[in-house]
């Protein structure tokens, strides 16, 4: 399995966990693009980030992660994970951006939305945090600290290995129980687990990005060489999958909202014409098929 979540605990403190790893869905999603470089790394990261913490959902469901940034070059990403194990993510940049291949700061102020879409009959849920330096993963985090209020630390590496776009990421978390008392091993004070916490940090972050983005390194191999004296404890992994929701009935239905004008202005020899920005498929409709004269 190239592309899955795999869910962990660390015993000594019974800090729960995942790694993430995707590797051919990343290929899949910015094949569709012609994304510069620094644009496709941080659409790989939010696809790694959405499938992180969508595969927290323990019902059906559709979670989705966007960002929007204000007077930078990429004015918004976004991603959603279904809990089938499917994922997508795009990008939109500012028409006459000039992004180079050099690492740069490609957000602004702006803000983090995480959204919970069970369905028809059910309220969504949307938490939002404050876009932090430019950073997904710092803004993340002190989303977790701030909103949830649950301790969180995460190591992600994005790169190309051999022309291929490949990912990984380590997500750890002191989980509380009800009542928002965190998780405390029988036995263990407070002070102890303080000090269980910044002791699996520091191992945390001693991960190296060629230990993450290597193909040689399985992940739970990975995870022991980083926690073996913590003991860890590995779960069913779960498979994950590029996959675009998009349908000639969903654009049907986006274009009947729309006016006569917006119409004429989507018509190109004829048809209507429309493409997702997640998968780039075109979809041509005559105007007639959706009621419209607009000869």
């Amino acid at each position: 399995m190239a592309d899955f979540a795999l869910p962990f605990m660390i015993e000594s403190s019974s800090l729960r966990g995942r790694i993430v790893r995707l590797d051919s869905v990343l290929d899949q999603i910015l094949s569709a693009h012609n994304y510069a470089r620094p644009v496709s790394q941080l659409t790989a990261e939010t696809a790694i980030m959405t499938v992180l913490l969508g595969t927290m959902l323990k019902y059906d469901g559709i979670f989705t992660l966007q960002v929007q940034s204000d007077d930078s070059p990429v004015k918004m990403l976004v991603s959603d994970y279904t809990s089938g194990g499917d994922v997508r993510a795009c990008a939109t940049v500012v028409a006459d951006a000039v992004i180079g291949e050099k690492e740069q700061s490609l957000l602004g102020k702006g803000y983090m939305a995480f959204t919970v879409d069970q369905g028809a009959n059910t309220e969504r849920y949307q938490g939002i945090v404050e876009l932090k330096n430019g950073s997904l993963l710092q803004s993340m985090q002190d989303y977790f600290v701030q909103s949830e209020q649950i301790r969180t630390g995460i190591k992600l590496a994005v790169g190309q290995l051999d022309g291929q776009w490949r990912g990984t990421a380590i997500m750890l978390q002191d989980m509380p129980e009800e009542g928002g008392i965190p998780v405390v091993s029988e036995g263990v004070d407070v002070s102890e687990a303080e000090e269980n916490w910044r002791r699996v940090m520091m191992l945390l972050q001693s991960c190296t990005d060629e230990e993450l983005l290597s193909s040689q390194i399985s992940a739970e191999e990975l995870l022991f060489r980083l926690f073996h004296e913590e003991g860890v404890r590995v779960f069913e992994a779960k498979p994950v999958q590029k996959n675009c929701r998009c349908s000639m009935e969903k654009v049907e239905g986006v274009l009947t909202t729309l006016s006569d004008d917006d119409i004429r202005h989507l018509t190109v020899d004829g048809k209507v014409s429309m493409t997702c920005e997640f998968c780039s498929r075109e979809f041509a409709l005559d105007p007639v098929r959706l009621g419209r004269n607009i000869a």
